[in-house]
């Protein structure tokens, strides 16, 4: 028993460090985010400092701006992750065939996936440049466009032409994830239906696709969470603009902090993203679950 208590001891001794750290740099800016949206704290207001309760979560939900952006963010994270997933497996379903020069592409397509943000970003801010973007080029050459577009200076192209990058450098992450679940499925099951004269649809429907259900799951579950609290791509290709067309509730909450200086409405911005993050994750879980119990 003392042998028990000395090890139990020592144990809380090994991880109090992380445990400080965690708390310092987790809890505590959690817990002070949590009173600044409570408190008037606008460094241009009056009345800094008073208690104000619930005053700013009924003023941004009652207001447009918080639904409008709420609503530009759904169509980012669900145009990026449908775009990601589907292009994810069929690109894996290609790479997990046997051709001449497969593992040189399988090691290929994850560099996209490796380029820091900030080099992406600003890569694709080039390519859909109006005046000397290479996209215009292409799809004049196509016979697609009449004449060069501002895609990024247009309110009706700037999200999607978002959309489009961040689906060129996260697709590879699924890519690995369908890959990897790929091949662990038992060819054996493949071969038999092929001899039962099953075509490739029919083998993809009835033997690809439900092995992969749990891992295409996790797939949506993982990046539609990381997505809707997307902002560093916003920031490099637009700032939110034009016209606020790409003003995310991240962004949103950026400029409330670091433009107006209003910490309060930044700190409930936050919080509101949070709730709906975990309210997404919640449904996810639930759905993992019954996935689970069906299998």
């Amino acid at each position: 028993m003392e042998r028990l208590k000395a090890e139990a001891r020592y144990a809380r001794f090994m991880i109090s460090p992380a445990m400080i750290i965690v708390f310092g740099i987790i809890l505590v800016p959690i817990l002070a985010t949590f009173v600044y949206s409570l408190v008037d704290s606008d460094l241009m207001s009056s009345t800094r400092g008073q208690f104000r309760g619930l005053h700013f979560y009924a003023a941004i939900l009652s207001g447009h701006e918080f639904w409008a952006s709420l609503g530009r963010t759904m169509y980012f994270t669900v145009s990026s992750t449908v775009i990601e997933t589907v292009c994810g497996l069929f690109i894996a379903l290609l790479l997990n065939q046997k051709f001449p020069g497969v593992r040189f592409l399988q090691a290929v397509v994850i560099i996209p996936w490796a380029l820091p943000t900030v080099v992406s970003g600003s890569l694709w801010k080039l390519m859909f440049n109006g005046e000397y973007g290479v996209i215009n080029e292409i799809l004049s050459r196509l016979h697609l466009i009449s004449g060069a577009q501002s895609w990024l200076g247009n309110p009706r192209t700037a999200l999607t032409a978002i959309v489009i990058a961040d689906a060129w450098k996260m697709t590879p992450l699924a890519v690995i994830f369908f890959l990897a679940a790929l091949q662990g499925i038992d060819y054996a099951m493949i071969e038999a239906a092929m001899m039962d004269g099953a075509s490739p649809v029919q083998r993809l429907n009835k033997i690809i696709l439900p092995e992969l259900k749990p891992t295409i799951l996790i797939v949506v579950v993982m990046r539609t969470v990381e997505k809707f609290k997307g902002f560093d791509l916003f920031y490099l290709m637009t700032r939110g603009g034009p016209s606020n067309a790409t003003k995310t509730l991240m962004y949103s909450a950026y400029q409330e902090a670091f433009q107006h200086l209003n910490y309060s409405e930044a700190a409930t911005y936050s919080y509101l993203i949070a709730m709906i993050v975990v309210l997404m994750t919640l449904l996810y879980l639930k759905v993992l679950r019954r996935q689970g119990e069906q299998t």
